[in-house]
């Protein structure tokens, strides 16, 4: 597909989900569920001990309307590179602040895109899922993100995929919910993508069996 293809079906999914979701929040007032806040997110995730990163007024005011959590692990009992977990929750998406991809956010921050796939995650608890896994780099500094959508129980890699699902979900549920979980890993001079996603996977699977505490199901 390309680039003019693209952006007219990215324009097009964004008029079917902002009319779907109007015409809903016309008819009936939408569910909001409760959930907890991130910030009661567990410090501790196995041998990993985490530490909050403040988000600054920019970012926040760039997010919009929504609970968010930044914060690094730390393994004191291993030599590997620190883990970024970031996690995004809008209780409500009716409004037009909707999730934000990493790959428009991290070019802004200077991180230029290596290389982009999708994968398969096999995470505890939960049916296999597609998720994005992206390969950036400053300098001589390179990361892995992996990256994906998460509502009601529901994992998918694609930001369209996301906004069908947002619209089918606005329609049956009377939900517009949704989040982003991102995870990302300095990656060792002349290590390989595949490489640096095994280190990561054990603390993702740390991650996954505590979503649906925190983002409704």
């Amino acid at each position: 597909m390309n680039l003019a293809r693209s952006a007219r079906f990215a324009l097009a999914a964004g008029l079917i989900a902002a009319t779907a979701i109007l015409l809903q929040a016309r008819g009936r007032t939408e569910v909001v569920p409760p959930h907890q806040s991130l910030s009661s997110f567990p410090e501790q995730l196995g041998n990993w001990i985490g530490t909050d990163i403040a988000l600054d007024k920019d970012t926040l005011a760039v997010l919009g309307p929504g609970d968010f959590m930044e914060r690094v692990y730390a393994d004191p009992s291993s030599q590997s590179p620190v883990v970024d977990l970031f996690l995004a929750y809008f209780a409500s998406q009716r409004t037009g602040d909707t999730i934000h991809s990493p790959q428009n956010c991290l070019p802004g921050a200077g991180w230029n895109p290596e290389q982009k796939q999708i994968i398969t995650l096999s995470l505890p608890g939960h049916a296999p899922f597609p998720a994005n896994r992206y390969v950036i780099s400053k300098g001589e500094s390179r990361r892995l993100v992996l990256y994906w959508y998460w509502a009601h129980d529901r994992g998918v890699a694609s930001e369209y995929w996301a906004k069908f699902y947002l619209v089918k979900d606005a329609i049956q549920m009377n939900r517009s919910d949704g989040a982003l979980v991102r995870i990302t890993v300095s990656m060792f001079p002349g290590e390989g993508p595949d490489a640096a996603e095994q280190r990561v996977l054990p603390f993702a699977a740390q991650v996954a069996p505590l979503l649906n505490e925190y983002i409704p199901r």
